[in-house]
């Protein structure tokens, strides 16, 4: 098999008047398809159920995106039981052979791609801009795991040579398991946490998150075009705390790659790690948990690039990336000039319908809005409100970018996710006191430094505790097969998704020797 080398898909950034015109169009096309919906797919075909998971436009609520059917116990059973009769016969495919099928996913995503974005701009509120990253990013993962995947074929294992004996050692896979999403990057990490293990010959039930099941299920439509045989990938929209929940119990379950909140993802780990009946395996659990990401700010960096990176980090998709920066922690000779400069420029920042390609859309429910508004009350006690801090005019999910200031390291704002357009403000003596604070959480995804004194720099690259570590940029917007991306502490297993270990999570190596 020929294939050229990974590259990263390019992010459409808008400027020119015909992407402008191409992006308008999508918009216009995907609205006219408000309401459309969409079956389960169970081992290779479309099914409908008599209830619904409706999906509504944050940006404007009483606007319904579109709709899927609900699975119940019934169709979780029919997916697990479709998926291991598909194993059988998936495991032994060529590698190549299943590896352009992932290629065929992403020719077809490419073709389809300023509809994706238009989709995500309506089901959740994203931007034009940070819609676009998404969409490329779930390329980059179809493209990167189908290159990956050659790694592992038969016989990919270099052992040492034994005097009279033929010892080889080779990957296979492990079989059926669960693949459970979440909302904030309803195509990019549901993509990426699908085709993982089916690059290496597992089968997958994916469960997406209920606000996001258009995306979703356009994803399967792409997979079904693309040839994936029967029950390779099923499809399996419902409430997590029923079918989902079901899966993670199940005894047929072999594997759970999960990616949502801290405690969701430990009931699965806790669940998962009881034997079931019949169970004839030690489930592996992969779980992507969030964080509590810091920048720092000494007084040597440089202001103007240090306030366009904590902008971007904090407020991109209005914060609800778990790589957000939702801590500030800035030296005491760099705050004034360095809050000055935030404040004016965060100030500008425009918050609207996504549609409208704002600086911020809508955040993406009822109850995140109502989440994050009350630990902004809550902030309201712990720091200095000196911007935003309220909901905006609008029937959508709007939410002012909030800034609090002389938040003690300890507040609640500054340990807890608030995964919403909040930003905590600390200010301490010094670096060493900075680097104290940063790791002073349970989580351990991503930071950033802003510094030009490289002993800074080196000695944060030794010290901060994060899975994703940056300096002078911005803490979000992993590139697939660049920055590999997993965290420490109870951000979760750090599985580092699109790097080059990631498929080994889905593989089992096999060791046999014959004497002769």
């Amino acid at each position: 098999m020929t294939v050229e080398p990974f590259r990263n898909q390019p992010i459409e950034t808008f400027q020119t008047e015909e992407a402008k015109r191409e992006m308008r169009e999508a918009l216009r096309r995907v609205r006219a398809e408000f309401g459309r919906h969409y079956g389960l797919y169970i081992d290779g075909a479309w099914v409908d159920t008599q209830e619904k998971i409706q999906s509504l436009n944050p940006s404007a609520p009483s606007e319904v995106v579109g709709s899927t059917a609900k699975a119940g116990l019934s169709e979780a059973e029919a997916a697990l039981e479709a998926a291991w009769r598909a194993f059988k016969t998936w495991k032994d495919w060529p590698q190549e052979d299943r590896s352009r099928l992932l290629l065929k996913a992403a020719a077809l995503m490419k073709r389809r791609r300023r509809e994706l974005e238009a989709t995500l701009v309506y089901e959740i509120g994203k931007n034009w801009l940070e819609a676009s990253a998404e969409v490329a990013e779930a390329i980059d993962f179809l493209e990167y795991y189908a290159r990956q995947a050659l790694k592992y074929k038969y016989p990919s294992v270099e052992v040492v040579p034994y005097p009279g004996e033929d010892n080889e050692s080779f990957y296979i896979p492990l079989g059926a398991g669960v693949v459970i999403a979440p909302w904030n990057f309803p195509i990019a990490i549901f993509t990426g946490m699908l085709a993982g293990p089916v690059a290496v010959g597992n089968t997958v039930v994916a469960k997406p998150a209920e606000d996001t099941v258009v995306i979703a299920a356009k994803v399967f439509e792409i997979l079904h075009e693309a040839g994936f045989p029967p029950g390779v990938v099923n499809f399996l929209p419902g409430k997590g705390s029923e079918v989902g929940a079901y899966l993670v119990e199940h005894p047929r379950t072999r594997f759970i790659n999960f990616t949502g909140s801290l405690e969701v993802g430990l009931w699965i780990h806790e669940r998962a790690a009881k034997l079931a009946p019949g169970q004839r395996w030690i489930k592996r659990v992969f779980l992507e948990l969030g964080g509590k990401d810091a920048i720092i700010v000494d007084e040597t960096a440089d202001f103007d690039a240090a306030t366009e990176g904590i902008l971007i980090s904090a407020y991109g998709f209005q914060g609800q990336k778990c790589s957000a920066a939702s801590r500030l922690i800035v030296t005491e000779k760099a705050f004034e000039p360095l809050m000055e400069r935030v404040l004016k420029r965060a100030e500008r920042l425009v918050v609207g319908p996504a549609e409208e390609n704002p600086d911020l859309g809508p955040v993406a429910s009822k109850a995140q809005e109502e989440k994050i508004l009350s630990y902004i009350e809550i902030g309201k006690g712990e720091g200095q409100l000196v911007l935003g801090g309220e909901r905006l005019e609008g029937e959508g999910y709007f939410i002012a970018p909030t800034i609090f200031t002389e938040v003690s390291p300890t507040a609640k704002i500054a340990q807890e996710e608030i995964f919403g357009p909040v930003l905590s403000v600390i200010r301490v003596k010094d670096f060493g006191e900075a680097l104290e604070v940063a790791n002073n959480t349970v989580y351990g995804l991503t930071g950033g430094v802003y510094s030009r004194k490289r002993e800074h720099l080196e000695r944060a690259r030794r010290e901060f505790h994060v899975g994703n570590l940056y300096f002078n940029r911005k803490i979000t917007g992993a590139l697939v097969g660049v920055q590999p991306f997993g965290g420490f502490n109870l951000s979760g297993t750090d599985t580092k998704a699109g790097g080059p270990d990631y498929l080994l999570h889905f593989l089992q190596m096999k060791t046999v020797a014959e004497r002769f």
